[in-house]
């Protein structure tokens, strides 16, 4: 029993020491590398069989740069996403959201939100659909950011209303 004892506190001192060493390699890192849309190859999907009587899940492989890109169709047009379950609204480039028809110059930036690159501006719209991956929703609520952000996000005002989302090792499911 001494044995398991001294195995488990070798195991507790050695996952301390790895979370303090994460810590200290973060702290010095002068800052994060930038994510550039145009670098990230295109997705591939595959589809997984669904258990009976549920609708078939898709996956997002993951990008040779490490993320998840997903073109998805918004109000019937495409729009490259970097995933982002960390960001808690599907986030727009201005440039997307003109190409979806909303001109960024009308609308009312009365939002502030904090990202990565510290704390900018939004406007809030609501997009009358998104499809990922075959995954369809109506009246998604985005943000357009005024400045600062290279790719659109597909955030949690997507990803939270699926039925089921899982990132494995190499691939992200969607399930509607």
């Amino acid at each position: 029993m001494s044995s398991i004892l001294k195995l488990a506190s070798v195991a507790v001192i050695a996952a301390a020491s790895a979370v303090g060493a994460a810590g200290a390699v973060v702290a010095m890192s002068p800052r994060p590398a930038e994510l550039r849309a145009a670098r990230a190859e295109a997705p591939f999907l595959t589809a997984f069989e669904a258990p009976r009587g549920q609708r078939a899940s898709k996956a997002i492989l993951k990008s040779s740069d490490g993320h998840f890109w997903a073109d998805g169709e918004v109000n019937g047009r495409t729009v490259r996403f970097l995933v982002d379950t960390g960001a808690t609204a599907v986030a727009l480039t201005p440039e997307d959201a003109q190409r979806l028809g909303i001109d960024p110059a009308d609308l009312h930036y009365g939002y502030k939100v904090v990202t990565a690159g510290g704390q900018i501006r939004a406007a809030a719209v609501r997009l009358a659909s998104i499809t990922v991956a075959g995954a369809r929703l109506d009246n998604v609520d985005a943000l357009v950011i005024e400045k600062g952000l290279d790719t659109s996000l597909l955030g949690m005002t997507y990803l939270g209303r699926l039925s089921r989302f899982e990132a494995t090792r190499g691939a992200l499911v969607l399930q509607p």
